[in-house]
């Protein structure tokens, strides 16, 4: 086979102490397996890297499992399968998985998504149309449940999933404020539809809140944590709601943070509710329908920072914490047609 029979993929060389370094890394060469009974060989050609991926590198309990040390670590992507066993995939089909990180994989055919390329991209099978876009989905739509005329705060305006939440609550009839931290990506936030958005780093929370939100917050999307949830928690309106979608400002802690007062969140009546988009199976189907009506009609768009070749992953990753990216970070690790058996 092409490539001369080789697969790399990234391993998880040591837990990290604070933010990762490279030296948490290793770029390993295994044979690239022959497909079973049943299973099907795989190209990844995109791979995500998410936050929720540092909390998976460290041995503290968490809502996934932990990476583990010396093995290949995993998480979404995108390729085309280049050799089938399988009644259910044939060669040359694009399918999603779990197994980043990663040249070559071979599955179970029957345990892999099928994703149509003329619906958009392929790509956009891990953004828009995946992970990242379900998660903005079901976390405001659901649990932050906005109602025209509210306003909707989102930290992290001009990531992967601030953007779109900031869109989805437009759609609603929303007035939709964002944070970011530079003034790229303010004007990121602005492009895509929020009403107004701050810098963070050239202004301070509460300034930025109550000179943009003088009534108040009525949703919070909370992706980043720390000062922005201090910050915010004061400003809810009575009946409020907070949806802790994530904390990338405490990733990297090695000690816990002291908490905010919590006063507001009794005085105001205000609801928070973490959650994890894979308890919400139920709504896949819903949001598939109704996100690529949206995107295929120009009413919600995306945008996607690319970094070339597995062996950069891990300085994507690094990236991806230190908000080096506009939209969705993703690898891509091969070309867009498959390779020759």
């Amino acid at each position: 086979m092409a490539n001369d029979g080789i697969n790399r993929e990234i391993r998880l060389a040591s837990r990290p102490n604070g933010f990762p370094q490279d030296s948490d890394f290793e770029l390993a060469e295994t044979a690239i397996l022959e497909p079973g009974e049943g299973e099907v060989l795989v190209r990844n050609v995109y791979m995500s890297v998410d936050p929720y991926m540092r909390s998976r590198m460290s041995a503290a309990k968490s809502y996934a499992a932990n990476f583990d040390v010396g093995e290949a670590m995993t998480g979404g992507a995108v390729g085309q399968v280049v050799k089938s066993r399988s009644d259910v995939l044939a060669e040359g089909d694009w399918v999603n998985s779990m197994l980043g990180w990663r040249e070559y994989y071979a599955a179970d055919g029957g345990s892999l998504m099928k994703i149509d390329p003329e619906l958009a991209p392929v790509s956009k099978a891990l953004g828009v149309l995946g992970l990242t876009g379900w998660t903005a989905y079901v976390g405001l739509l659901d649990l932050g449940q906005p109602k025209e005329g509210e306003t909707v705060f989102v930290s992290a305006a001009s990531g992967a999933v601030g953007s779109i939440v900031g869109q989805l609550a437009k759609l609603k009839g929303c007035r939709v404020v964002g944070s970011a931290g530079s003034p790229e990506k303010v004007a990121r936030a602005l492009e895509v539809g929020y009403d107004d958005a701050f810098d963070y780093k050239q202004e301070t929370f509460a300034d930025a809140l109550d000179r943009l939100c003088p009534d108040g917050i009525d949703v919070y999307f909370e992706n980043v944590g720390g000062d922005h949830l201090d910050a915010a928690l004061p400003r809810m309106r009575v009946f409020g709601r907070i949806v802790v979608c994530g904390l990338i400002s405490q990733y990297n802690d090695t000690e816990l943070r002291r908490g905010p007062s919590l006063t507001p969140l009794l005085v105001n009546r205000v609801t928070i509710r973490g959650f994890i988009v894979s308890d919400h199976f139920d709504r896949l189907p819903d949001f598939l329908r109704d996100m690529s009506q949206w995107y295929r009609e120009g009413k919600i768009t995306d945008e996607e920072t690319v970094v070339e070749g597995i062996e950069n992953a891990p300085a994507a990753f690094m990236g991806l914490l230190r908000g080096e990216n506009r939209g969705k970070m993703l690898v891509k690790i091969g070309p867009d047609t498959p390779l020759p058996a």
